[in-house]
């Protein structure tokens, strides 16, 4: 996923939700940082010197940006080993978020759990906008694309222990 060349990547449009076309979707703003050479200015470099932000930061960021829309029950997946993926070290405390960030541009994967009802193809689109919102906005990075899994749905009443409450299953 190289992005610091302004591309924004495949256009995975055929049924699964990513940010295929939120470049298009973006108008002049997306445009300007492809230049070739870095032809854009960017608050982050200047003749006074350049600010580098951390994935890490980028990724708390745009974690809590998704965490603020309504209809997101959770971050990460509900499969195991994917829980093991986001609790190993090095790979961040932001679970269900990666980032890969450059000078000017970040691109940013979500893994959610939704809530049952909600739309997810509205909801993909409202966390996408607020990812891209945040991040831009507090990093002055600009945000090639935000690619949403959606890996599970939260029904609720579907708890760990699938409503038992401690109750062993055999007697």
């Amino acid at each position: 996923m190289s992005h610091e060349d302004g591309q924004a990547g495949s256009d995975r449009r055929g049924g699964t939700l990513t940010a295929g076309g939120a470049q298009a979707a973006r108008g002049s703003h997306a445009a300007g940082g492809s230049q070739a050479g870095g032809g854009s200015q960017s608050d982050l470099v200047t003749s006074g010197g350049t600010t580098s932000i951390a994935d890490g930061v980028v990724a708390k960021i745009a974690s809590m940006a998704a965490n603020g829309v309504g209809g997101v029950h959770s971050m990460g997946t509900s499969n195991p080993i994917g829980a093991v993926k986001d609790r190993l070290p090095g790979v961040g405390g932001n679970r269900g978020v990666s980032v890969q960030v450059g000078e000017r541009q970040a691109a940013v994967d979500i893994d959610l759990v939704v809530e049952y009802g909600v739309s997810i193809p509205e909801l993909a689109n409202a966390v996408r906008a607020n990812v891209i919102n945040e991040v831009e906005h507090m990093c002055g990075l600009e945000v090639v694309e935000v690619n949403i899994s959606v890996d599970d749905i939260h029904v609720p009443g579907d708890d760990d222990d699938d409503g038992r409450s401690g109750e062993p299953r055999v007697r």
